[in-house]
């Protein structure tokens, strides 16, 4: 199944929850105060936020008298070009090699998963990889990984659980070197804010890979929920005041209506989303691409 393809299927939800709505308005809607007005209602609908949904109707709103637009259809195709411009000005994740990946996050969103999927898709760009189950704090998190580590036939780096975190990120590091490994993707326990011995434990992961691997590039990855829709936004509230975060990895957009919060996400945030997860499969992780995202969205 091509790319696009996969981005349009994992929309499906998404779409259907605006698309139907936004045909209605553009089909027998004036461009007066209530088109606008319903409009802003309908982008709210899809969890883009609703002033940032304000400001999206307001600045098309103002691209339509100035390009003296007068026809509906020409206000969606303004719009999916206002959104890519919005989208282009966050500059893209470009991973460059050696690279070490840290994935944090809160409990439930896929962490694991998430870790497992890049496996294979660093495997499928010819890349060397290996795993550090970092995350001891779970009860079988490292079972967990090892069976992604089986299933995409990657390196593994473990202790037992309740053993240092950064204590296998150590081994995991040195392993890299030793084999010159091209990417280390880190798991780490999930974790609140509130919970402030994990959230200290990160800036000791952290502490440790700019000690033992400065060279390396590195990279922080949030992963969120997409069926969490705006909820997720307070999630990378809370990891930027332990973590600084490099961009994110949303799961699940295949099972949610509420896909519009990639939206405010990179509006908001000016943090790229990396990677969308698009199913269940192991090679059902794709890079996000915006275009293709603006262009499955209505």
């Amino acid at each position: 199944m091509g790319l696009f393809k996969k981005i349009g299927n994992a929309l499906r939800k998404t779409r259907e929850a605006i698309a139907r709505k936004i045909d209605s308005l553009l089909s027998h809607g004036e461009l007066d105060d209530d088109f606008y007005d319903e409009l802003t209602d309908i982008l709210i609908s899809c969890d883009i936020g609703a002033r940032l949904s304000m400001e999206i109707v307001e600045n098309l709103r103002q691209r339509a008298r100035k390009g003296k637009i007068r026809k509906a259809e020409d206000v969606k195709t303004e719009l999916k070009n206002l959104l890519k411009e919005d989208f282009a000005a966050v500059e893209p994740i470009d991973i460059q090699y050696p690279a070490i990946i840290t994935i944090v996050g809160v409990n439930g969103v896929g962490k694991t998963t998430t870790i497992g999927k890049l496996s294979q898709y660093f495997k499928n760009n010819k890349k060397e990889c290996t795993l550090v189950a970092a995350d001891t704090f779970r009860a079988a998190a490292s079972n967990q990984l090892n069976e992604w580590a089986n299933r995409t036939k990657t390196r593994i780096i473990k202790h037992a659980e309740g053993a240092d975190a950064a204590a296998v990120v150590f081994d995991g590091i040195t392993s890299a070197k030793a084999k010159g490994t091209d990417v280390l993707l880190v798991d780490t326990a999930g974790r609140l804010h509130t919970k402030t011995n994990l959230m200290e434990e990160l800036k000791k992961i952290d502490k440790v890979i700019n000690r033992e691997y400065p060279d390396a590039n590195r990279y922080t990855f949030i992963v969120l929920d997409a069926t969490t829709g705006q909820n997720a936004l307070n999630q990378i509230n809370a990891f930027n005041d332990f973590v600084e975060i490099d961009g994110i990895v949303l799961t699940k957009l295949d099972g949610t209506a509420k896909g519009g919060v990639i939206i405010g996400i990179q509006k908001d945030y000016g943090l790229p989303v990396a990677f969308v997860g698009v199913g269940e499969g192991a090679d059902d992780l794709e890079e996000f691409d915006y275009n293709e995202f603006v262009d499955n969205l209505f």
